[in-house]
């Protein structure tokens, strides 16, 4: 069984799910993710990748739902046709109580892309060391941190190394999305989850009519997360510049682009390692800012400021993200290639830290020995 419960878990599933398929072709797959992981091969009981919410007050609305997959998973860790190994990814407020439920039943545990314990809520790697058989790290600083807390723990890599393999090159980017060499194209991406598009879209709307007052010739494109309506992303860009939108195409928006504008999230780790600078933005409720006041140990929210420990990306929050300030750091980096080539040149240095492809066929070996022992 494995269990995810945003996009960004459904495309990480789905590359395990196709990896387990390769080693063990016999193995039956089913559990909670999204149409990713449906189309690798695993039986979807439960998906609610389109209805993931950011935030702590945002998420109260989704309770009742999240809590009949519960049930719904957590009856068939108890039934006749229980897995041999249960198969975390990310989501930790749903799958730690998964979790629960797994080790009273019997259930080994796997828990792949694990919680951020070494940004907030650290008292939960007590529970991890209850509740979970194996951790698979895919940062190089969460082994050293599991270890001393007493949790098995194996470094397998980023499993998005894995996945920008088969990314374009710029110039095939720009050719598939009908982009001559020379103009400038600044990239938005939003985020995956409809209240990301409602806060943060019309801020970068506005942003993109600061921008291109400013650099004429300027061009827009939109990659479409597929958890999004296209109707929705039209709406909340009514009103601005034009702007492309490209569905299902995050890499090629990615490529394409001399800047992107980005909502925090797993995203910006994927722009860090295919070279584009960006300026990263979020805005949560004043109740979930505050709450992430109080917990986070951390100064960045960005991937590739906390990989790499130092501030390379820009991040606005809140109170700062204004369609001016976000204008203006994005004008900044577009007429400054000294600024630009310093992001890329971390992003360089933390390519390197995040292991080596072959991330999925790595865990997918780690998941059939537990399996296999149960």
């Amino acid at each position: 069984m494995l269990v995810a419960g945003e996009a960004s878990g459904d495309l990480h599933g789905a590359s395990l799910c196709r990896a387990l398929r390769g080693l063990d072709p016999g193995c039956r797959l089913y559990g909670m993710g999204g149409a990713r992981m449906a189309a690798a091969g695993m039986d979807l009981l439960v998906d609610v990748t389109a209805a993931a919410v950011v935030g702590g007050s945002e998420a109260i609305g989704q309770v009742p739902r999240l809590y009949r997959a519960y049930r719904g998973l957590r009856d068939v860790l108890r039934g006749a046709d229980r897995p041999a190994v249960l198969v975390l990814i990310d989501f930790p407020e749903f799958n730690l109580r998964l979790a629960r439920a797994a080790r009273r039943a019997g259930v080994p545990v796997v828990y792949f892309i694990p919680p951020q314990v070494w940004a907030w809520r650290g008292g939960r790697v007590k529970t991890i060391r209850r509740v979970v058989s194996l951790v698979l790290a895919v940062f190089p600083f969460e082994p050293p941190l599991y270890r001393r807390a007493g949790v098995p723990v194996e470094f397998v890599g980023h499993p998005l190394l894995d996945q920008l393999q088969a990314a374009p090159t710029r110039e095939a980017a720009r050719r598939a999305l009908g982009i001559d060499d020379r103009t400038p194209v600044v990239g938005l991406l939003p985020g995956s989850r409809h209240q990301e598009i409602v806060r943060v879209l019309p801020v970068m709307r506005d942003a993109a009519r600061h921008v291109l007052t400013a650099a004429p010739g300027t061009r827009f494109v939109l990659g479409l997360a597929p958890t999004i309506e296209r109707r929705l992303a039209a709406h909340h860009l009514d009103g601005g510049p034009p702007v492309e939108i490209v569905p299902g195409q995050p890499h090629a928006v990615i490529r394409a682009a001399d800047l992107l504008l980005v909502t925090s999230g797993t995203v910006t780790l994927e722009a860090a390692l295919l070279g584009t600078p960006m300026v990263v933005c979020y805005r949560l409720s004043f109740v979930s800012e505050l709450l992430a006041r109080l917990l986070i140990r951390v100064p960045w929210v960005s991937l590739a400021n906390l990989t790499l420990g130092r501030t390379v990306v820009p991040e606005l929050y809140r109170r700062t993200t204004t369609s001016a300030r976000l204008a203006r750091e994005a004008l900044r980096l577009l007429t400054d290639a000294g600024a630009r080539a310093t992001q890329r040149a971390a992003f360089s240095e933390l390519a390197g830290q995040l292991g080596e492809p072959g991330v999925g066929t790595r865990a997918a070996r780690f998941v059939l020995a537990q399996a296999g022992a149960a």
